[in-house]
């Protein structure tokens, strides 16, 4: 078959490419099995510097959150505390039995609230031994202690704001590490007086004192209130939560 000079035969690529594969059928583009003449990947250097950048990223983001993460904790030791007081206040209640929570008692670590409970006589008799019932810990780095900068005016008003653990409020025997609640909810001291007082909760190795907590007991009706420090026109105060 004869063609005009400079007639344009686009089919002629196509049965050129059919014959080249005629087992298919198929008219495929040439242009898809055109291969690159390099095949790039990472190099070293660049690997490094990518790693490098994700580890600043990593560490700045560690260091922006570990006040939050301080922060936490003591949370944490504040509702531990408050959720035992008020348990156990309602276990002598609705059990009519004397329950006690004691602060850092003898032979535990520091940090350590213990909740144990008094059996009742038996036919008039000697009271029996008292029972632990169970043993809470606060985060390693909180403990019950005070800072720099609490204010005189404190939780309820009771005591200075200079003990940890401040119970036995107004019964002149010093400072008591115990709380015990009665079947009618009051809290009392072994001698049976009204047992009132307030305990801190802080990490010592935060400079911010704000973010320390409180938990104050009013004894004549068992009431427990938590607490926490904040500025107010430039002076700290406690303040109910």
């Amino acid at each position: 078959m004869l063609f005009a000079a400079g007639t344009i035969r686009p089919h002629l690529g196509v049965l050129e490419r059919e014959r080249a594969f005629p087992e298919s059928g198929t008219s495929i583009p040439g242009n898809l099995y055109m291969k690159s003449n390099r095949q790039r990947g990472f190099s070293l250097l660049e690997m490094m510097i990518t790693v490098a950048i994700g580890l600043t990223l990593g560490s700045i983001t560690f260091m922006a959150m570990m006040p939050m993460f301080n922060r936490n904790h003591v949370d944490l030791a504040y509702d531990t505390t408050l959720m035992v007081l008020r348990n156990t206040r309602h276990l002598a209640i609705t059990q009519s039995h004397q329950y006690y929570v004691n602060f850092n008692p003898g032979g535990f670590p520091a940090g350590t609230i213990q909740v144990t409970y008094q059996p009742p006589a038996v036919g008039g008799g000697a009271l029996p031994p008292i029972q632990q019932v169970a043993t809470y810990r606060l985060p390693t780095d909180v403990s019950f202690s005070v800072m720099a900068g609490f204010p005189a005016s404190t939780p309820d008003g009771f005591g200075t704001g200079v003990t940890a653990i401040d119970f036995g409020q107004g019964l002149g025997a010093g400072s008591l590490n115990y709380v015990c609640f009665m079947p009618d909810g009051s809290s009392r001291d072994t001698l049976g007086n009204y047992n009132s007082g307030v305990i801190y909760l802080a990490r010592t190795a935060d400079p911010n004192a704000y973010n320390s907590r409180s938990v104050s007991v009013w004894g004549a009706t068992g009431r427990v209130r938590g607490w926490r420090l904040y500025q107010q026109a430039g002076v700290p105060k406690w303040v109910q939560q």
